[in-house]
């Protein structure tokens, strides 16, 4: 009947739709992608993390067996982390090149000191625990560059920076990446600084704590990262101030940021400044009077912005991807080719950050902030180097140009999607792909360089280690002008090729060993004020020479050899005689008389020589790698230094 309900029959059974069929997939099996996607987060950093520590881990292990004695700057550095913890705990950075020797400025402070002492003090405070903490230290810098990562893009931002730490630890090489000076340590830091300022300009403001304790270590380690962390800081504090004055609601957990990141700076900032205040001048003052009033004029602007493009030049870098691990290390030894190449990137980046503001992506565009700043950061502080251009001072730049890089192809990847949007996810899978193999390839390379890792100056620490054993025994056995085990040394040193490296390498292998050993007043700066030694207080002096240097002393009244060696055989001599025929008429030819008596009286005068043309430095370099005689005498106290 229309408009009734028909009552339902007692019993009746309502209806079912029919069912549709289940399909069920046989034996099936997720691709790799989805594998390594469907991961934890914390499992996929733990994952990429091991990883990346093989290569590191195999090359501490191959370091043993080469008997490390540090010289020079890693002696340097030894002093000052087996100081920490005792009462004459460093205040202030390693010596540089900050005023006039031997009242020398040193690096702004002494954070570094303090993270190696750790890992050495666990290796049984050995050299090679000096090597190990560098290595602990950079898979910290990893695992906190996997971690901003994640926090920035997930997965595929973490698989990138993996490829990317790979890439640039094979660039940088195991000697560097391995190797605890100033200029080295900071460097995976400053890749993990950079990302730490994206983060806060993409509104993780937490971060802004991050870059206050990495910049602090960068900035005291080094100087050149002083300028630029100071600099990356600024940007941080200043994106956050605008941030809180356009969103209210977020002001008061900025505001807390900022303040964590401030207690963090004044904590970490306050050994420094506890050497200013307790030292006339203090470190800090001679730095500043050192910038205020540079003994030679800096680069220059223009010359700094040659620089910077020649370190975008990425054609340079591929092709060095071909050989051996240390690629971006030895470019750094010629900077002086066409920039050219780097305008061509420059060029390129410049159109992927207008894409990336046409099309409003943030998270691109806050990486190219950082990026773009880093650049104007670096100009800056290239333009004001002094005298000779080494190649350590603008190491962190290839860094940044690794990030160019990413950037660039971020930016494409983000606009072949918008094009193809059906095809979006294959085309990121594609790029990441790339970049993964890439970083595969780099990371299988670098596990097979690493079995042939060498320690610092290899050659120098053998030689060192030949001489420290007869010269212990010769202190303990009490003979001729030795007072002993229990007498008090002063070592000074007469050197034609080195300045000094193996002198301070010998200070410290006897000290390690128990002796009570210092330097002469002139060097308590390199070697600590706590480790002079006066003529008064000496019963003996240890004298080091090399080259023409070791007769001379052998000549002098009273000295008595110790041990004498040559590290080179019949063929490195004959290979050295030529190499300095080549080096004295090449001098002469070029008008640089004045530099041809420093071959054997100071050979490495001529490098550091700013006249002196690249194909002549490396003639210097090869001869300072073959050696030359090195004798340990032990004089009367005073006798003519």
């Amino acid at each position: 009947m229309t408009g009734r309900l028909r009552p339902r029959r007692r019993n009746a059974r309502p209806s079912v739709p029919p069912r549709r069929p289940v399909v069920v997939p046989v034996n099936p099996t997720p691709d790799l992608w989805s594998r390594v996607t469907a991961w934890s987060p914390g499992r996929l950093r733990l994952v990429l993390w091991c990883v990346l520590a093989v290569p590191f881990v195999v090359a501490a292990l191959r370091l043993v067996g080469r008997h490390y004695h540090p010289v020079l700057d890693l002696a340097m550095t030894e002093f000052r982390v087996r100081d920490v913890g005792t009462g004459d705990t460093p205040l202030i950075g390693l010596p540089g090149r900050i005023g006039t020797f031997p009242d020398q400025g040193s690096h702004p402070g002494p954070l570094s000191f303090y993270l190696v002492a750790p890992t050495y003090r666990l290796a049984g405070s050995s050299a090679w625990g000096l090597l190990a903490g560098m290595v602990v230290l950079n898979l910290v810098a990893i695992a906190v560059v996997l971690w901003l990562a994640h926090r920035r893009g997930g997965t595929v931002a973490t698989l990138v920076a993996a490829a990317v730490v790979a890439v640039v630890v094979r660039g940088y090489g195991f000697e560097v990446v391995t190797q605890p000076w100033n200029p080295y340590l900071p460097l995976l830091f400053w890749l993990a600084l950079l990302l730490a300022a994206w983060g806060v300009l993409d509104g993780d403001h937490r971060l802004v704590v991050v870059v206050a304790a990495i910049g602090s270590l960068c900035a005291q380690t080094h100087m050149p990262y002083l300028g630029l962390s100071l600099g990356m800081g600024t940007l941080c504090v200043a994106w956050l101030v605008w941030d809180a004055a356009r969103h209210p609601v977020e002001r008061h957990p900025i505001t807390r940021s900022l303040g964590l990141a401030g207690i963090v700076s004044a904590v970490l900032w306050l050994p420094p400044v506890a050497d200013q205040l307790t030292h006339d001048p203090g470190n800090l003052r001679m730095i500043a009077d050192y910038f205020r009033e540079p003994p030679d004029d800096p680069v220059g602007t223009v010359e700094g912005v040659r620089l910077v493009l020649r370190h975008l030049d990425v054609f340079r870098l591929i092709g060095g991807a071909f050989g051996a691990d240390g690629h971006v290390t030895r470019a750094g030894f010629d900077l002086t080719g066409s920039v050219l190449p780097g305008v061509l990137v420059l060029a390129v980046w410049l159109a992927a950050v207008i894409t990336a503001w046409r099309l409003r992506q943030r998270a691109i565009l806050g990486l190219h902030v950082v990026i773009g700043w880093s650049l104007v950061l670096a100009a800056v502080s290239m333009s004001r180097i002094f005298g000779k251009v080494w190649y350590y001072l603008t190491l962190w730049a290839w860094t940044t140009t690794a990030l160019v890089v990413v950037s660039i192809i971020w930016t494409a990847v983000v606009v072949l999607g918008r094009r193809l949007p059906a095809r979006r996810s294959t085309v990121t899978r594609g790029a990441a792909g790339v970049v993964a193999a890439v970083g595969v390839l780099s990371w299988g390379a670098l596990t097979v360089e690493a079995l042939g890792a060498r320690v610092p100056e290899q050659h120098l620490s053998d030689t060192l280690r030949v001489i420290t054993g007869p010269t212990v025994d010769a202190l303990e056995s009490g003979d001729g002008l030795s007072a002993g085990a229990d007498g008090t040394y002063v070592v000074t040193w007469n050197d034609a090729r080195y300045f000094g490296s193996q002198g301070y390498g010998l200070v410290n292998e006897l000290e390690r060993r128990g002796f009570d050993v210092g330097v002469p007043f002139t060097w308590r700066v390199p070697v600590t004020p706590q480790r002079v030694v006066t003529d008064g207080e000496a019963d003996a002096e240890i004298r080091l020479a090399t080259g023409f240097y070791v007769d001379q002393v052998a000549d002098a009244p009273g000295a008595e050899l110790v041990v004498e060696y040559d590290p080179r055989d019949a063929d490195d001599l004959a290979e050295a005689r030529a190499l300095e025929s080549e080096l004295t008429d090449s001098l002469r030819e070029l008008g640089l008389d004045d530099l041809v008596p420093l071959i054997e009286s100071n050979l490495f005068g001529v490098q550091l020589d700013p006249r002196v043309p690249v194909e002549l430095q490396e003639i210097v370099d090869r001869l300072l790698e073959l050696g030359t005689p090195t004798a340990v005498f032990l004089v009367p106290v005073g006798t003519d230094r």
